[in-house]
């Protein structure tokens, strides 16, 4: 597997931008492991016989990355980001198409916490948190792009502090209050008095 500097990456995406076709099929090997491990990363939280697998995943995702051409590069990072956002979208639209109700039924309560981030075999309601995101990133976009990217993506903070242009500070406190904040929220869903806080 090729590794390449960041720049180079940065170079390819502004070439495919830019219209140059092959630019794209020079760059999938040199991300190609980074999309592995966010399809990974995304599928570890999704039920055991989830009908999508990590393939499956990253070449839906990488169809609808083709669409969007026309989007204006930054860098790697920008790259890794709107994977991430992608991936997401895809589970979501499949979980919609697999027929959930629109309310959440037979929703499991989700338990938003750092033993997620090491623990694949959980499953969340999928539904149930795309819709709490939508709600926090309509109160706060960073917020809810910080759980996308960390929860879902599997980012450090690292990355995601790199992703999304802050301090790794920043990140630390959004991913604390943002997890606060979807908690409150799907337990007011669920008509669960939200926890008491410390």
């Amino acid at each position: 597997m090729a590794t390449a500097s960041p720049g180079a990456v940065t170079e390819l995406l502004r070439a495919w931008s830019d219209g140059d076709a092959g630019a794209l099929e020079r760059l999938m090997p040199l991300v190609e492991a980074e999309l592995r491990r966010l399809a990974r990363g995304y599928m570890g939280r999704e039920r055991r016989d989830h009908t999508l697998q990590v393939t499956a995943l990253i070449n839906e995702a990488f169809l609808r990355l083709t669409e969007a051409r026309q989007l204006r590069w930054q860098d790697r990072a920008h790259f890794l980001g709107i994977s991430a956002r992608l991936m997401r979208r895809v589970l979501v639209d499949h979980a919609r198409a697999r027929g959930y109700r629109k309310r959440g039924g037979g929703a499991r309560r989700v338990v938003l916490d750092e033993a997620l981030m090491v623990s694949p075999g959980l499953s969340v309601e999928l539904l149930a948190l795309d819709r709490a995101l939508g709600v926090l990133a309509a109160a706060d976009s960073r917020k809810a792009r910080v759980i996308e990217l960390r929860f879902f993506g599997g980012l450090s903070v690292e990355e995601t502090a790199e992703v999304l242009h802050v301090s790794t500070d920043t990140v630390k406190r959004d991913w604390r209050l943002a997890k606060l904040w979807l908690l409150r929220e799907l337990d007011a869903r669920e008509g669960v008095d939200p926890a008491p806080q410390n």
